[in-house]
C-alpha cells in the first residue's frame, strides 16, 4: 500500500512539475521568441531555404520528430518542405566521428549540406552539448542563421544563436517535454502561415 502511495506522489509530482515548466513559457519573452523563430523559418522556406536540426540523445529525437512533422505532415495535407536532421544517417555519423572526432558529427555536415538562406536549429538542454556548438560556429562563419532551443539560459550555444529559445528550467526531463511543445508550437505557426 505504501508503495503505491509513494508511485501516486511521483506520478502526481511529475505531472505537477511538467505543468509548471510549460506555464513558464507563457512568459512574454519566451512568447516573443517563439514568435521571431518562427518568422525566420517561414522567410526561409518562403525563399527555397532549408532548416537543419542537430541535437543529442533525447534532442536527437526532438530533431528527427520536427523533420517527420514538416517533410511529412503537421496538421494539413499540404507539400513537404525542406527539414533534414543531421542526426539520422549512422554511416556519416560513425564516419566522421571515427575520422575526425564527436565533436565534428554536425559541424562537418553544415559544412556540406548548408548554404546562405537555411537555417540551423540546435537543441541542447544545456546548451553546452560540444558538437552542436561546433554545428553553431560553422553555420556562422557561413552566414547561416542559428536557432537553439535550450534549458534555463545564458549558456555556451545561446551566446552564439541568433535566436534562443530558452526554457527556464534545469531539469532535463521537463526541459524535453517544454521543447517537444514548442516543435509543436513552431509546426502549427510555420503550416498555417506558408499554407
Amino acid at each position: 500500500m505504501k508503495k503505491r502511495q509513494d508511485e501516486i506522489a511521483t506520478i502526481r509530482g511529475c505531472i505537477s512539475e511538467s505543468i509548471k515548466t510549460k506555464e513558464l513559457l507563457l512568459k512574454p519573452e519566451v512568447i516573443d521568441k517563439i514568435l521571431m523563430a518562427s518568422g525566420v523559418l517561414i522567410e526561409t522556406l518562403k525563399n527555397g531555404g532549408k532548416v537543419l536540426l542537430c541535437g543529442n540523445g533525447g534532442s536527437a529525437a526532438d530533431c528527427q520528430h520536427w523533420a517527420a512533422e514538416m517533410t511529412g505532415r503537421f496538421l494539413k495535407e499540404r507539400k513537404s518542405l525542406g527539414f533534414i536532421a543531421l542526426t539520422t544517417n549512422t554511416s556519416e555519423l560513425t564516419s566522421i566521428g571515427n575520422d575526425y572526432s564527436f565533436d565534428k558529427v554536425f559541424s562537418r555536415q553544415v559544412e556540406g549540406l548548408g548554404g546562405t538562406g537555411d537555417i540551423l536549429v540546435c537543441i541542447s538542454t544545456s546548451g553546452k552539448s560540444k558538437n552542436v556548438i561546433a554545428a553553431a560556429k560553422v553555420a556562422k562563419k557561413k552566414g547561416i542563421k542559428v536557432i537553439c532551443l535550450t534549458g534555463k539560459a545564458p549558456s555556451p550555444l545561446s551566446k552564439i544563436s541568433d535566436i534562443t529559445i530558452s526554457v527556464p528550467s534545469i531539469q532535463t526531463p521537463r526541459i524535453q517535454e517544454a521543447h517537444s511543445l514548442i516543435i509543436h508550437i513552431l509546426c502549427h505557426l510555420v503550416e498555417e502561415s506558408l499554407f
